[in-house]
Parts: structure tokens; sequence; C-alpha cells
């Protein structure tokens, strides 16, 4: 059974929320504030986060970037399209606006479980003849194998699963903090130098880009 994190501080909402996705077969946790939503996930990892912005104590925007590693929807009142892009850049993995459509919100809910199913049953991650096997932790550009520190592999596995994605420095060191606890933000900027020019001598591309002010993202031209 997949579970499912409701953050909404609106009870009417949160309630209609729980009681249709119970009866399609999810799990349901609850959560009235931003505080309290981080302290159930000390104890829980749920599958998926419906998250309200407007929360007492800590708000959606905070509360965010402490959620890696599980897909966000944000569901928010506010419409401004520089808010809603900054908050998919920030990582978020789908934005609604209140009032939503319940059938629209499910359509989404079951398309992040889709796409993390297909995550998951693919080994190999693929870009512009580049490519990575989360099996064998091996690389190669075109024939050549590129031979990764831990970090390395940790920052390009991460760009690859989100290529059209711009990730910010939090998003980074967060996401790969688990399996590389000694990058640090002083030293990201010297791994992912490194990790550029090993891929740019097998290669001859240059495969990285920095996003001036916001963080790194696979080079797309």
């Amino acid at each position: 059974m997949k579970n499912i994190f409701i953050v909404d501080d609106d009870v009417h909402i949160g309630n209609m929320l729980e009681e249709v996705l119970t009866r399609e077969g999810y799990g349901v946790l609850r959560a009235y504030s931003g505080t309290e939503a981080l302290l159930a996930l000390s104890a829980a990892k749920p599958d998926l986060v419906l998250l309200d912005l407007m929360l007492p104590g800590l708000n959606g925007e905070e509360v965010l970037p402490k959620l890696v590693g599980i897909p966000v929807i944000i569901m928010s009142a506010k419409v401004d399209l520089d808010n809603k892009v900054a908050l998919l850049l920030g990582g978020a993995a789908d934005y609604v606006s209140k009032p939503f459509d319940i059938k629209e919100l499910m359509a989404r809910i079951k398309v992040q479980f889709r796409n993390a199913a297909y995550k998951e049953n693919n080994s190999n991650l693929a870009f512009d003849g580049l490519t990575l096997n989360r099996e064998s932790h091996t690389v190669t550009a075109g024939c050549n194998e590129v031979k990764l520190t831990r970090t390395e592999y940790a920052i390009l596995k991460l760009l690859m699963q989100y290529p059209n994605r711009v990730a910010t420095k939090s998003f980074l060191l967060d996401s790969i903090s688990e399996d590389t606890p000694d990058c640090t933000e002083s030293s990201l900027k010297m791994h992912i130098s490194n990790l550029r020019k090993k891929l740019r001598e097998a290669s001859g591309k240059d495969y990285i880009e920095a996003v001036w002010g916001i963080g790194f993202k696979l080079r797309t031209e």
C-alpha cells in the first residue's frame, strides 16, 4: 500500500482528501503545520506528500527542501507564475492550484507513482551519449568508461534523474548527503568541477552547466 502524507491546516480539505484517498486504497497520514510535518517525517517516510504552502509555524516553502527523495505535489491558492516556477525548481514534483478538481489531483498522484515505478524498474540512466548503470555503479561516455569518486557518481546520478531541471545547491547537498556525507557546501563546486573535467576528457563534451545564482543542470544544447 502506498502512503500519502497530507500537510494542510484546512481540516475540511484534509478530511475530503483523506476520504477519497482511503477509498482509492492509499494509506493516509496527516499533519496540520510545517513543524508537525517534519516531526512526523522523522518517524516515517511516506511515498508522496500533498503540501499546502500557507501553514502555521513553518510554511510550505520552508518544509519543501526537507522532503528529499519524496515526490511532493504542492496544493496552493497562490497562482503567481514565478512562485510556481521557483517551487518546481526547488524540488516540487508538481503543483495544483486551489480550488482543485479532485479527479485531476488523483490523476497527478497516479502519474507520480507511475514515474517512480518506471525509475525503479530501469537500471540505466541515459543522456546524450552518457550512460549511468545504477546496479553496477558504472558510467560510460560514448565507448569510454569514466572512473568517478563516490561523490561525483552521486551528483551525476541526481542530475541524470532530473535532466530538465536545475538542481539547486541545497537540493544537491540534501539529496546526496546519505551516500556522501563528506560533500559540503564549500566542497561541492570542486566535486562538480572534477566531474565536468572527467566527462569532458572522456567524451569531448561539456555535460554540466552552472545556472548562475541557482545551481547546476545537464547541458541540453
